[in-house]
């Protein structure tokens, strides 16, 4: 969850590292923002200055009380685990003596037993943090011995849980050292300077060479050099990548907030998913395939682990799936798969899927399947990421940068992907003859341009949500793949509105949840193509039976169906002849542009939604 940002060097002046930490941790500020910080290790010791609330709230401190220069600096943007949002809890701490000060990402499941510990030596604490036990130990260990490297190596074996550590001592000037389980640590290369991050966004802006640190291993960075080991000592090979976005992605680029922007990026995320794919031949291949293809073609089984809106793209390829390959596949909440002694074995291919290919819940069941047996296929948007290094084939979305909290892009790029697995599958297998391959290619290679006609009708959603700003409660009926469709909008008012909001399938309205609707409720009905009679026919049933009701319903239908003209206060259509399987791509943008619109005029940041961050790395 939380952002860290480190630097060492000697360019660019005393300011320099001042410089980074804090425009790091504004470009980081969507992993948590509970509160900010930062440490310089100056000349007359470790400076810290760290604030509740956002990065504007410790660039206000900076101001009143400015920091002392020096050559290394790590900063803290923080979600909360243990301790409230307060100035005490921030990070970064330091150690007793105050020769030390770390910031951490993660949680320490073992930090009653060493808090414990530390009371009966003496140790007081300032914070509620499971973090501040680590700095007591590290603390501890660097006056012992004298060697923040070794330190940090004794320390990190007695942590049981998920962590990202970086830490720079007074007495070891020269130096930062960090440690990572379980939660994301990279390092960016420069010149005469060095970079620690949460994500590349830390320092990308200075550097698009990266380096990814793995599970359990440890890095010492210096000005001119980065070493990496295990936590045996045991000497590293780690590998490097070039960041393939630069700083202005991750900018607003002339919309009011990130999340209008990345709404409106949808169709190019798409075609970026989507570039690349076909050999010349026409067949489709993956960015990294360590499956043989014999085991693919044994596949009986395809379960798809996820959490939030992941989950919800995962039931849109479900539909695509089984349609394409007759296949049975299943869609797991990550952190409900483990628990359940799910069957799996080697004829099960686990699909994973995370924006930032560091969500912890789907990282351990990913673990967890591949521990029973099963292959593992991951669909993250973040390169070099630890679900994408761990699992056995990787499909990148290639979104760029989604800093909004609430998913837009990333999620329609994972629905292209997962279109683009499918189809994968399909020509594999020999359930479609090349040239369906190619026919359902060429659709979806059409998809971005019917997405951009669905953005022009933007406005009009805009006027709805302002005339909808009062109300307390909104429902989505959507059936087929309209169903996780109206998932995903209800989900989007929760994050952003505040609000009530549940997404049902249709045809189970009167199975319970017609009892909530009432004169005035908000219904929003994803209607599916005509050219689907039966199914179109149930949902202008529902249609009906809402509008009878008193709902104020919002339909969003194909162009050219006229059985809804009568049942809606609004419909916004989408492309005639859309494939089904793919409606989904044109179907959700008004339902993100409603809930961004309608979350701006209760005056809420849609941005940093309260209680939320981008990359959940806890479980």
């Amino acid at each position: 969850m939380c952002g860290i940002v480190g630097y060492i060097g000697s360019l660019g002046g005393p300011l320099r590292p001042l410089q980074v930490v804090i425009e790091g941790l504004t470009r980081l500020e969507y992993r948590g923002y509970d509160s900010a910080g930062i440490a310089i290790n100056a000349e007359s010791g470790i400076e810290v200055r760290k604030k509740a609330g956002r990065v504007e709230n410790l660039n206000a401190l900076l101001e009143a009380e400015p920091i002392p220069e020096g050559k290394s600096a790590i900063g803290h943007t923080r979600w909360a685990t243990h301790g409230s949002p307060s100035d005490l809890n921030s990070h970064p701490h330091l150690s007793p003596d105050s020769e030390v000060a770390i910031v951490h990402n993660g949680i320490v499941e073992n930090h009653q037993e060493l808090r414990e510990e530390l009371l009966a030596q003496g140790a007081s604490f300032s914070s509620e943090t499971d973090s501040e036990i680590v700095v007591h130990l590290l603390g501890k260990e660097f006056a012992r011995i004298g060697d923040l490297e070794q330190a940090m190596r004794n320390v990190v074996k007695r942590l049981e849980g998920s962590f990202a550590l970086v830490a720079i001592a007074h007495r070891d000037p020269d130096r930062m050292v960090a440690a990572r389980r379980n939660s994301p640590l990279v390092v960016g290369i420069g010149e005469g300077e060095n970079f620690l991050g949460s994500d590349v966004a830390a320092f990308v802006g200075y550097t698009k060479l990266a380096m990814a640190i793995d599970q359990d291993q440890m890095v010492v960075v210096t000005a001119n050099s980065v070493t990496v080991s295990d936590f045996d000592g045991n000497a590293v090979e780690p590998k490097t990548y070039e960041v393939d976005w630069d700083v202005n992605a991750a900018m607003t680029d002339g919309f009011d907030t990130y999340m209008e922007k990345e709404i409106h990026e949808q169709p190019r995320a798409v075609v970026d998913t989507l570039l690349g794919r076909r050999s010349k031949n026409g067949e489709l291949h993956l960015d990294e395939l360590r499956i043989d293809e014999a085991e693919l073609r044994a596949i009986d089984k395809i379960i798809v682990i996820a959490c939030g809106s992941a989950a919800y793209a995962g039931h849109v390829a479900r539909y695509a799936i089984e349609h394409w390959c007759r296949i049975p596949v299943e869609v797991e909440l990550a952190h409900e798969f483990r628990y359940r002694d799910p069957v799996v074995n080697s004829k099960t291919l686990v699909v994973a899927i995370s924006q930032s290919g560091e969500t912890m819940d789907t990282l351990m069941a990913v673990r967890h399947a591949r521990e029973q047996g099963a292959r593992v296929l991951a669909i993250v948007n973040v390169f070099g990421s630890t679900i994408a290094r761990e699992a056995d084939a990787v499909l990148y979305t290639h979104a760029g940068p989604e800093v909004a909290v609430a998913s837009t892009k990333a999620f329609s790029a994972q629905i292209a992907a997962a279109y683009l697995l499918g189809l994968y599958l399909a020509q594999l297998r020999g359930n479609k003859y090349p040239d369906e391959v190619a026919t359902y290619l060429d659709e979806l290679a059409q998809m971005p341009e019917r997405m951009a006609s669905v953005l022009e009708q933007e406005d009009a959603v805009k006027e709805l949500a302002r005339k909808m700003s009062d109300v307390e409660s909104v429902l989505f009926l959507g059936r087929h793949v309209g169903f996780p469709i109206a998932l995903e909008g209800a989900l989007k008012l929760k994050e952003l509105a505040y609000i009530h909001a549940e997404g049902f399938a249709a045809g189970e309205l009167k199975h319970g949840p017609i009892a909530l609707v009432e004169e005035g409720l908000p219904i929003f009905v994803i209607v599916p193509t005509p050219r689907r009679p039966l199914l179109h026919s149930k949902v202008i049933s529902n249609l009906e039976e809402v509008k009878t009701r008193g709902a104020r319903v919002v339909v969003v239908a194909e162009e050219g169906d006229t059985a809804v003209n009568d049942l809606a206060e609004l419909i916004i259509r989408v492309p005639h002849s859309t494939p089904t399987l793919m409606m989904p791509l044109v179907t959700i943008i008004p339902l993100q542009i409603f809930a961004c619109e309608l979350a701006r005029q209760k005056g809420y940041d849609v941005d940093k939604p309260r209680n939320l961050a981008k990359a959940v790395t806890v479980e």
